[in-house]
């Protein structure tokens, strides 16, 4: 590569208390569980990871709290060289947090309660202007303010940024203020609160996928988890395999994915290609507990491509 990709990432930084546990206790039930992890997470920060990981320079624009957890926070990006310059500690208000719950199948519940990122506003994004216009794409979630959102789509429409956006956690859309995006890229549940219609199975995520690009997207990827991904258009659709694993711990997959398919795609794979990729990368992440320390360097990724791709 001539370069590194650059990705900058509009987003959440929240710190993961995740509990392991046989059961998910009743109301009014106390059990025990079997471990527990005090990590850094949110969809925007995981996101942030998994595209440093993959080996490009990235950018995050966040707020923490004037918390304990704020300071640890802007020091756990610098200490992978992630760019700093735009994660303002936001006073009066907590980090964000997200207690994680992980059953025996590794399947996750999870609660957000978003703190300083809901203070991340149109402003700050004006004010990474700079940072914005040297990326090649700009990533984006929904743990913050939705204005936050759609006016930093607006931003990379018209400065010719490629965009990103993960509609997740799941909550309705404008779908035409979203379809701004060049990539929409929901989960089968985001895809169903967006699209209006039953995502589980392939054939319900074609007629979901048809749905949302007749709303207002121009471009769409439905995370299938097993069963691979969906990506669809106005003038086609095609079905990405997954690759087989046993998985450990879901937590954090999406945005695996997401974060390793802004760089595959900003390096200039061809879409499917990258996608393939990124379908790895995420596989990769549910081999062992946890989120950013799941997500694995681009050395391994590329051993294992080779070994697990088809020839």
């Amino acid at each position: 590569m001539p370069r590194k990709p650059r990705i900058a990432v509009i987003g959440s930084a929240n710190i993961d208390m995740v509990t392991y546990t046989d059961d998910i206790p009743r109301p009014g039930e106390t059990i025990f569980g079997r471990e527990f992890h005090l990590g850094f997470g949110g969809k925007g920060a995981n996101q942030t990871a998994a595209a440093r990981k993959c080996g490009a320079e990235v950018s995050m624009i966040a707020r923490v709290g004037d918390d304990l957890f704020g300071p640890a926070t802007i020091q756990n990006f610098r200490s992978m060289g992630i760019d700093t310059t735009h994660v303002q500690v936001t006073p009066g208000v907590s980090s964000g947090v997200a207690p994680i719950f992980v059953d025996s199948k590794g399947q996750n519940r999870i609660w957000v309660i978003k703190g300083a990122n809901d203070k991340l506003l149109p402003a700050d994004i004006d004010a990474a202007a700079d940072t914005l216009k040297r990326a090649d794409f700009i990533v984006m979630q929904l743990e913050i303010p939705l204005e936050t959102v759609y006016h930093a789509l607006q931003f990379g429409r018209e400065h010719g940024i490629r965009t990103i956006l993960n509609p997740a956690p799941a909550m309705p859309l404008d779908l035409t203020a979203a379809g701004v995006a060049d990539y929409v890229i929901p989960n089968e549940t985001e895809a169903e609160t967006i699209g209006g219609s039953p995502v589980g199975n392939l054939d319900e995520a074609k007629a979901c996928a048809k749905r949302l690009i007749a709303g207002g997207l121009s471009r769409t990827i439905i995370t299938l988890g097993a069963n691979g991904a969906l990506v669809a258009g106005k003038d086609a659709m095609h079905h990405v395999a997954a690759f087989p694993v046993s998985p450990v711990d879901t937590t954090g997959a999406g945005d695996a994915f997401i974060g390793s398919l802004a760089c595959f795609l900003a390096e200039g794979f061809e879409e499917l290609e990258a996608i393939r990729r990124a379908n790895l990368y995420a596989a990769l992440s549910t081999l062992s507990a946890g989120t950013m320390k799941s997500f694995v360097d681009r050395d391994l990724f590329n051993e294992l491509w080779l070994q697990k791709s088809p020839a």
